[in-house]
């Protein structure tokens, strides 16, 4: 018997364990829309929300969703073994494997997705930050970064999609 996954459950199961996380839709718009609004005055959130949506329907985006998930529940539960155990608990800074996985949904959008997530990985801003917060029961060694490359991808997202809508009007 061959292995197959149905994609909707793949969808389903990162969209699941993104609520458990408490990570909604619209703290994601929030984070979005602050990495665009300086650049396009007419942004609206729903634009931000219907760009997450396409980035969110994306596999490869999934998969990291729930890649990155899985590992911080597992550090939580101190299932890991050492020394990851530790370096995933304690997010390490030496330790880069939560930006590589984030880097996996950014590169989908290009450049513009790369520096986008750098600068939201460095100020931290809304959702990001409290993510980032290692006082709380959770810790999110690789949700904080997906979450940032999720806003940063649809904000490419938008960036493209407006200059083409600025290159249709000028011909």
């Amino acid at each position: 018997m061959s292995y197959s996954l149905n994609s909707k459950q793949v969808a389903e199961a990162s969209a699941l364990w993104l609520t458990k996380r408490g990570v909604t839709m619209e703290d994601m718009a929030e984070l979005t829309y602050f990495l665009q609004k300086d650049y396009y005055s007419n942004l609206t959130m729903d634009e931000c929300r219907e760009s997450l949506e396409q980035v969110l329907g994306k596999r490869e985006v999934q998969n990291a969703i729930l890649t990155g998930i899985q590992l911080d529940v597992l550090a939580e539960e101190g299932k890991l073994l050492s020394p990851l155990q530790e370096m995933i608990e304690n997010d390490e800074g030496l330790y880069g494997c939560d930006e590589i996985l984030a880097l996996s949904i950014v590169n989908v959008y290009g450049s513009i997705g790369l520096t986008n997530f750098g600068y939201i990985d460095k100020i931290k801003p809304g959702l990001v930050g409290r993510l980032n917060d290692k006082s709380g029961e959770h810790k999110h060694t690789f949700l904080d970064d997906i979450v940032g490359a999720i806003a940063a991808s649809a904000s490419s997202r938008i960036a493209h999609r407006k200059q083409k809508e600025k290159e249709s009007t000028q011909t």
